[in-house]
């Protein structure tokens, strides 16, 4: 199910790719090829489409990105755990280590280098 939502999360991004950049912030775009208002789709409606395209595809990624995080593959059982807690595990207490370090300072001896 995952890999049916993310090919149609990838066909709405083309789609929405697509709508974008015929689109023209100006004003122009698509609607500026239609000069006569006699048309089936005149100027104005070619806008609101393609504004309403925009919104709905927008709203479709939305939805589809909420479906394929809710239907992605989870690993479970021990087989989940992260690399770094199995090694926090595997670690040693440091405090039950032998120290290599003594835990007082050395003696002074007195050298003579008269």
């Amino acid at each position: 199910m995952f890999y049916a939502i993310s090919v149609l999360i990838f066909i709405v991004c083309l789609l929405l790719i697509l709508i974008v950049l015929v689109q023209n912030s100006k004003g122009g775009g698509l609607a500026a090829n239609f000069s006569s208002s006699n048309q089936v789709m005149g100027v104005r409606k070619t806008t609101d489409f393609l504004e309403k395209a925009t919104w709905t595809l927008a709203g479709a990624l939305l939805f589809l990105s909420v479906m394929a995080a809710a239907f992605i593959e989870r690993e479970t059982g021990e087989d989940s755990r992260s690399i770094m807690q199995e090694q926090i595990d595997a670690a040693q207490d440091p405090s039950s280590l032998p120290g290599n370090f003594p835990l007082t300072a050395p003696e002074e001896t007195e050298d003579t280098q008269d």
